[in-house]
C-alpha cells in the first residue's frame, strides 16, 4: 500500500489516534452535546419524557440571583487564588532551581499536594481547621477559639489557602521547565553588563518565560472557575451558603432540586464565561510573547 493513498493515510490515524478519538468522543463531546441539548428540556432526571421548553431555562438561569452572587464569588476566588498560586509557584521554582542543596527533593514534596484527590484534600484539612488550629488557638489565647470554616470569611480564606497549597506545586513544574529554558549565557552576560540579580531577572529571564506565565495562568484560571471537590469537602458551601462556588450551585440545581435543565443552562453558561475568560488571556500573553 503506497503511503500517500487516503486509505493508508486513514489506516494509520485509526491506528495511532483511533482510540483517544473514541474516548475523547465518548467522555467528552457526547455528553456535552447531549448536555446542550437538556438545557432546552424541564426533565426532572427521573421521568422518561422530556418536555421541550425552548429557552426557558436560560431566562431562568439569567434571573436566577443565587447562581449570579456564587458566580460572582467565584470570581473573587479565582482571582485571589490565581495570584497567589503564581506568585507561591514562581518563587519555589526559582528556589529549586538557584541550586539549593537538595532542591530535586524540595521539587517532590512541593509537588505531592497535587497527587492528593480533592475530596480527600478538603477532609484532611477540615480537620486541620477544626482541630488543629482551635487546638492551638485555645492554648495560645488561654480561652475558646472558633473554627475558621465558622465564618464566612474565614470559610473563603481556608478555601483560598487550600487552593493555593494544591497547585502551587503543580505550576511549580511548569515554572521549572521556563527557568530551565532560559540560556545561562544570557543572564551572565546581563550581569557582565552591569545589570543587578534583580535587573537581570525582571528584563531578561521573566520575559523569556511568558509562555510559562501563560500556561500557568490558563491552567489556575481553568481549575479555580470549575472547583467544586475541595469546596464540597472542606465548606460544603457554609456558613449560611456564603461559601457555595458556581459548580456547586450548578450541581445543587440539577442533582439535589431536580432541575436539570437549568442546571445544564447555567453549567454552560458557566462554560462559557470560563472559555472566553481563559482564551483572552493566552491571546493576550502570546500575542506579548510575538512582541517580546
Amino acid at each position: 500500500m503506497k503511503r500517500t493513498t487516503m486509505k493508508y493515510k486513514v489506516s494509520q490515524f485509526l491506528m495511532f489516534a483511533g482510540p483517544a478519538a473514541i474516548l475523547f468522543c465518548a467522555v467528552v463531546l457526547i455528553p456535552f452535546v447531549y448536555g446542550f441539548y437538556l438545557t432546552f428540556t424541564s426533565w426532572d432526571g427521573i421521568a422518561r419524557s422530556k418536555p421541550f421548553v425552548a429557552f426557558a431555562n436560560y431566562a431562568a438561569a439569567f434571573q436566577d440571583g443565587d447562581y449570579w452572587v456564587a458566580l460572582g464569588r467565584t470570581a473573587i476566588y479565582t482571582v485571589i487564588s490565581v495570584v497567589l498560586v503564581n506568585i507561591v509557584a514562581f518563587l519555589l521554582a526559582y528556589l529549586v532551581t538557584s541550586g539549593v542543596k537538595g532542591q530535586n527533593f524540595f521539587r517532590a514534596g512541593f509537588f505531592i499536594p497535587n497527587l492528593i484527590g480533592g475530596i480527600v484534600l478538603g477532609y484532611v484539612w477540615k480537620f486541620v481547621f477544626n482541630r488543629a488550629f482551635v487546638a492551638i488557638g485555645s492554648a495560645l489565647s488561654g480561652g475558646n477559639v472558633a473554627s475558621p470554616l465558622s465564618t464566612t470569611g474565614g470559610a473563603m480564606f481556608c478555601l483560598i489557602l487550600v487552593t493555593v497549597w494544591q497547585y502551587a506545586g503543580y505550576m511549580m513544574l511548569i515554572y521549572v521547565a521556563g527557568f530551565m529554558s532560559v540560556s545561562a549565557d544570557l543572564k551572565e552576560a546581563a550581569l557582565i553588563d552591569g545589570a543587578t540579580g534583580w535587573q537581570a531577572m525582571k528584563n531578561v529571564t521573566i520575559p523569556l518565560m511568558r509562555s510559562s506565565f501563560v500556561t500557568c495562568i490558563f491552567l489556575s484560571i481553568t481549575r479555580c472557575f470549575v472547583i467544586y471537590d475541595v469546596n464540597l469537602s472542606l465548606t460544603k458551601g457554609e456558613p449560611f451558603n456564603s461559601s457555595v462556588m458556581a459548580a456547586m450551585h450548578v450541581y445543587n440545581q440539577a442533582f439535589v432540586y431536580k432541575n436539570y435543565g437549568e442546571g445544564q443552562a447555567e453549567a454552560l453558561i458557566l462554560f462559557v464565561i470560563c472559555a472566553v475568560v481563559g482564551i483572552t488571556q493566552v491571546m493576550i500573553g502570546k500575542r506579548g510573547e510575538v512582541e517580546a
